[in-house]
This record gives C-alpha cells, structure tokens and sequence, in this order.
C-alpha cells in the first residue's frame, strides 16, 4: 500500500475539494497556455518523403517551387447544350481581371479553351507557400460566385488544392460533430447500463472530456518540437474518449466491487485505496503502454505519424492522470454521500420501526453468459485454443493480398462540392489530371546543356501515351536549378501514370539530363509523391514493428515478472492485428461491402492504416491483458491454483472488459462512418481490433492458452508466490488493511 497510485489516491480522498479544483485548474491551464502559444503547423517542407521530398528542395532552392493553384472553369449549365465560348471567354476574362486585383494573388494566366470547346478555364496561383493556399482562397471562391451571378446562363466553379483542401477540412469537422453526437450518448448509455447510476454514469464522460481539453491544450505546445499534421486532434478526440472512459471504468468497477465485498465495514477513503491498490496500478501501466507504444511511430521519420504519437501519448497521460487524481476524490465525496444517505434511511426506518432492507451486493463470479462462454474453454482448452487460433487465422489470410497506397486527391467524396468540380475540370482538360517534374541541379555553366537534354526528354515521352505531350520548361534566376515538367493525362493511382513514373525514372532520365556530368536529378510531382509515401512506409514498418514487439514483451515482462506470458502478449496482439487487418482488407479492397459501409473501393488500403493499427491496438491491447491478468494473478496470490485463478480472473474481469470494450466500440465506429476513406478505414479496422481482441482474444484465447500453461505462465520462476504482499501488479485484497 505504499506505491505512488495508492499515496496519490490517499491524498486525493483526504483532501477532495484540493484534487477537484486542481484538476479543473489544471485542465484550464493546459488548455490555456496551449491557446495562448498557439500551435505549429506542419510546413510543406515537414512532408518531403524520399526521392520526391528531394526533387521539391532542389526545386524550392531555385525558386521553382509547388505553389497553390485554383482553376475558374467556365462550362455550359446542364441542359442547356453546348457552351457558348463567347460567352464564357467574356466571363474568362471578367474572372482574370477580378483575381488579377486580389492581394492574395500572385499571377494569373491567359485563358485557356478545352480541345472540344465544351470549357474554358482561367489559372490562378496564389501567393504564399503551397499548404497555405486554403487559408487564403475564400476571397478568391467569393469572386468567382460574382462572376457567376453575372452570367447566369453559364457555369462558373472554382477548383484547385486549396479550395479541395478546404472542403476537406469542413467535412471533416462535420464529421466530427456527427462522431460526437454519436458516441457520447452511446457511451453514456452504456454506462448507464453498467452502473445504473446517473452520476456515476456522469463521472467517466467528464473526465475523458476535461482529460481530451487539457491533451489539446498540451498538443498544441508539444506542436512547437513535433509539427501538427492537422491529424493530432482527430486522434485526441479517438483515443482520449476511449481510454479516458476505460480506465475511469476500470477504477470505477473495482471500488464498487470492495465497497460491496467489505459490506459497509470499510470507509470510502479506505475503498478507494484498495481500488487504486488494484485498478489504479493496472491503469498505470496500461497507459505507459500505450504511450510507449505510441511512441513507435516517431521512427517513421514522418511528420504525419509524429503528430498521431504525440497526440496518442499525451492524452493517454492525461488520462491517467486524472484517474489517479481527481477520480478518487470523487469517488470519495460520493461514498461519504451515499454513507450520509444510508444514515438518514435507516434513521427514517427506525423512527418507524421498520428494518432497513440491505442492498443486494453484486454476486462475485461469472455471468451466466460468460459461465457459458468459459465452460467449453475450460472443459477442452485445447479445443478451444486450436478452432479459435484456426480462426483468427483465416481471418488474418486476405493481408497476404495487402495493397498499400497513398489516398491521392481522387478519392475524396464527391459530396464535397470541389471535387464535383474536379471531375469536371479533368473531364474538359485531361492534361491537368497528373504532372511529372523533372529537377535538376547543376552548375550555373552547364545551363544550357541541362536544358538541351531536358528537351530531348521531352521530345522522347511525346509519342508515350502515359504522357500527355505537353511539356513545360523553367529555369531558376541563378541557372543552376531546372525543371521540367511534364503533363499526365491519367490519375495518379492509374497503372498507366504509375509505370509512367517508372520508366521516366529508369530509362528517360537515366539515358538522357542523367548524361550531364555533375548533374544532380530527381522526379517529383503528383505521382511521384503518391508512389514515394507508400514505399517510404514499407521500408519502415519492420523497424517500428520490431521496436512495437520490444516494447509490448518488456512492459509485460516487467508487469508480471514472466517471460512465458511476455511471449503469449506478443503473440496474441500479433494474431489480434492480423485478423483486423485480414478482414480490413478483405472489405475495403474489394466491391463488394461499398453499400454497406458507404465507400467507392479504391482496390488498395491507405499507406499509413496498418501501421497506426498496429501501434495504437498494440497500446490499447495492454488495458485488457493487464486488467485481466492483473486479477488471475491476484486470485492465484490468494492461495488457489492456477486453474482456478486463470478460471476466476476471466469470470471476475468480464464484465469490465466487455464494457470498455464496447465504449471503445462506439467511438471508434462512429470513426468508421466518416466520409474520408482513411478516416473510415482506421475506424473499421479499430472496431474489429477491439470486438477481436476483447472477445475472442481475452474470453477464449487467453483463458485457454494460460489453462494449458499452468504454472509454466510464470515461468522463470518456479511458480507465483502465495501469499501477501509478493506481486508487482496487484497484492490479494483479502491481505490489505
């Protein structure tokens, strides 16, 4: 009773209106402060992956530099036949002239017909660098709906990066507030269920909620040393509402459990100890878990994943820390409450003369669903572990088939109006679907011979169908930077723009600008960047796997102080994983689901899908397996056999476990519902994760597998000493006074 969970937990229940008015203080500071700084956006510069990232410094060294473009297209309104060029290259030129006197506006070019006439265009570059566009596009969108009020019987619409951008950005955070409307009443259904208590039904949703404004707060000045990719809050809100409610619930649950084991006999303040002795310690180490783990993702050497982790670990600290401060403080006001209420009840019963009826304390044990579920499990465990191992199996098989991508700008949903406009615009002028950029650097002497070879170049690919024969030369003020670049008639994710990439690669540069001596080249544009991040993650992934598997064995190794169970940790969230991932696959690659998800098949998963699964399931896995074994171990320390402890701890931890499970559900779900294929992607294969691990993992898996083991689960020792005070996770309440 002497660790930190515990003394934090004795203070807090001694002096509650301190912990609550510093936890509300705190959370106001973090948020606070994080307002006050201000956050740091990632840069175009934070993105450079691979040869592409390269290609663009080299170009940005020259001032030749991707800069953000919107295009006015000018096309017939539907049913009214053809376009009326006249017209529309009167409207043209009134929407050159309008943005030509915009502030926001670097330069705009001549109007352009489409080949058949049936559009016209007008390309606008916007000052600034190229992520910065969206910020400064709305006074360019207002100008194009005047011309459109001018010439009503005409289409005008305005696409490009920053208008797409934008549009994402607003489904996105409408999206979100869906999410929410969603899941926080689920959540609280689901704990009114669980507690039958309105007020501790209340108490785990404020806490993930105060726990999720104090981690944005925190987010935001973390922003300073890893860049915001604009993913950290997505992240907070998915991760900080399931964590912050699972280890409220997992506290919440164990001190009902000893207020009721100790009848009445025990005070609030000391309940709350023997929680914190227990749950609070189980907290603890899930959340470092899930921290560390998270932590992972910063060997990506990505901007992107590096916002994820630091969003991951920062709420997920946050969580714990609210469950080892405030929540017993409030669990302690609200057990003096109900002890004041119990006086007064039997006082009214006594004046007239009746006895006071005892509440029912909640029976120890299984469910009769769970007593079902574990009699197999326990009859025949090596039944259960080979149908059920079999099974996770041939889920896990379609991840032989994995395709990863990158989700270019094609895969958007149409109902973001831009992309309408983008169909359109790539429809009139197939030109503008893809580019290739050629950079070279060289020096300033050999100017001209660089640009003779990117000439021949471009006289090379003009009979190549994959290109689109249009071809565009620039030259930095300096001459040492020069860049080509080259037209794609197909989208970036096309066989055709991808073996495009290819060859320009491996033969038309090589055999042509790579023949300069000391010229220094690479290849960027939108299919290069879309093949880079792929393969940029591939050459990841074992490394941060590998640190994943370190990392997930040593904190159950120093957990339970056993190498057996160590190894059984590894290898079920490896199973967990690749069953998720094998049924995210067999979904989201194929056609055949589209319906019933509300998505259009891209017949690839997104490039960083399955590492954040692993990461974040691995992390979120240590919750269950701590809580779980926590209480086998606990059991087994009081002086029962293994058998019977494994048979205990599963039957005893159920009901949480399904619980938390299904809150994790819910908000990871409602993720699944978001119009961004990624987004959707990420909440699907979570939601299996969870349903997966919480009950085929933990519920038959486990049980079984440990059944078997025996007294071989604490190996290397010669089996779990028996008696007070022996374990590192949990010491058997029975001993505690």
């Amino acid at each position: 009773m002497r660790d930190l969970p515990v003394r934090m937990a004795r203070w807090s229940a001694g002096h509650p209106w301190r912990a609550i008015v510093g936890w509300l203080l705190f959370v106001l500071l973090c948020l606070g402060a994080g307002v006050a700084v201000g956050g740091n956006p990632a840069t175009t510069e934070d993105f450079r992956i691979g040869e592409a990232g390269q290609a663009e410094a080299m170009a940005a060294e020259g001032g030749l530099q991707q800069r953000p473009v919107e295009r006015v297209l000018i096309t017939a309104k539907p049913g009214t036949g053809r376009l009326d060029v006249v017209a529309a290259d009167a409207a043209a030129r009134d929407a050159a002239a309008r943005m030509s006197r915009l502030p926001e506006v670097r330069s705009v070019a001549e109007p352009v017909r489409a080949a058949d006439e049936s559009a016209v265009r007008v390309d606008v570059t916007l000052n600034g660098p190229e992520l910065d566009g969206k910020k400064h596009v709305d006074p360019l969108l207002a100008q194009t709906a005047e011309v459109q009020r001018a010439n009503p019987g005409l289409r005008v619409e305005e696409v490009g990066s920053p208008s797409i951008s934008k549009g994402v950005d607003k489904l996105r955070g409408d999206d979100l507030s869906r999410t929410e409307m969603i899941a926080l009443p689920v959540t609280m259904i689901t704990l009114l269920l669980v507690f039958s208590s309105v007020v501790m039904a209340l108490v785990p949703l404020l806490l993930a909620l105060s726990s999720i404004a104090a981690a944005i707060g925190l987010a935001m000045l973390a922003s300073h040393v890893f860049p915001d990719a604009g993913v950290g809050t997505n992240v907070i809100l998915m991760i900080g509402l399931a964590v912050g409610v699972d280890y409220t619930l997992f506290y919440l649950k164990r001190e009902r459990e000893e207020r009721a084991r100790s009848g009445g006999r025990l005070s609030p303040r000391v309940v709350v100890e023997l929680a914190a002795a227990t749950s609070g310690r189980a907290v603890v180490l899930s959340g470092f878990a899930v921290a560390i783990s998270s932590a992972t993702l910063y060997l990506a050497d990505d901007v992107i994943f590096s916002s994820i982790a630091t969003g991951a670990i920062v709420v997920t600290l946050v969580a714990v820390v609210s469950s080892l401060t405030v929540l017993p403080a409030l669990l302690a006001k609200l057990g003096e409450r109900a002890e004041r209420r119990a006086v007064r009840r039997a006082a009214r019963a006594a004046r007239r003369g009746a006895a006071v009826r005892a509440k029912k304390s909640p029976r120890p044990g299984a469910g009769r669903l769970t007593a079902a579920v574990l009699r197999p499990v326990v009859n025949h465990p090596a039944a259960t572990l080979a149908v059920t191992v079999l099974a996770m199996l041939a889920l896990a098989t379609p991840l032989l088939g994995l395709k990863l991508t990158d989700m270019g700008r094609e895969t958007h949903s149409r109902s973001i109006g831009a992309m309408q406009t983008y169909d359109r615009l790539n429809a009139a002028f197939p030109d503008l679907m893809a580019m290739h950029q050629v950079v070279v650097r060289a020096d300033a002497s050999r100017a001209d011979e660089v640009a003779a070879a990117l000439g021949e170049l471009a006289t090379e690919v003009r009979g190549d169908p994959r290109f689109s024969g249009t071809a565009e030369l620039r030259t930095s003020p300096d001459r040492r930077i020069t860049m080509l670049q080259l037209a794609v008639p197909h989208y970036v994710s096309s066989d055709e723009a991808q073996s495009s990439l290819r060859q320009l690669r491996k033969e038309y540069v090589p055999n042509t600008v790579g023949g300069v001596p000391g010229a220094l080249t690479a290849v960027t544009g939108d299919v290069a960047r879309y093949a880079d991040y792929p393969e940029h993650q591939k050459q990841k992934l074992p490394l941060i796997i590998a640190a994943l598997l370190l990392v997930t064995f040593a904190m159950t190794v120093w957990a339970f102080r056993s190498l057996t169970l160590g190894v059984v940790g590894v290898l079920l969230n490896l199973l967990s994983a690749g069953a998720s991932l094998g049924v995210l696959v067999l979904v989201f690659q194929n056609r055949w689901a589209e319906g019933l998800f509300d998505f259009t098949s891209t017949g690839s998963i997104g490039s960083r899908v399955p590492l954040f699964l692993f990461v974040i399931l691995f992390g979120l896995s240590m919750d269950y397996q701590v809580f779980v074994i926590s209480r086998i171990r606990e059991a087994a320390m009081s002086g029962i056999t293994t058998r019977q402890a494994v048979i205990d701890g599963i039957s005893s931890s159920a009901g949480v476990v399904t619980s938390a499970a299904i809150v994790m559900v819910t908000v990871f779900a409602s993720f699944a519902a978001l119009h961004l294929i990624e987004m959707k992607q990420i909440g699907f294969s979570l939601t299996v994760a969870v349903l997966l691990d919480a009950f085929v993992i933990r519920m038959l898996i486990l049980p079984a597998l440990m059944l078997l083991l025996g007294e071989a689960n604490w190996w290397p020792g010669r089996g779990i000493r028996r008696g007070p005070g022996s374990g590192p996770v949990d010491r058997p309440m029975a001993k505690v006074r």
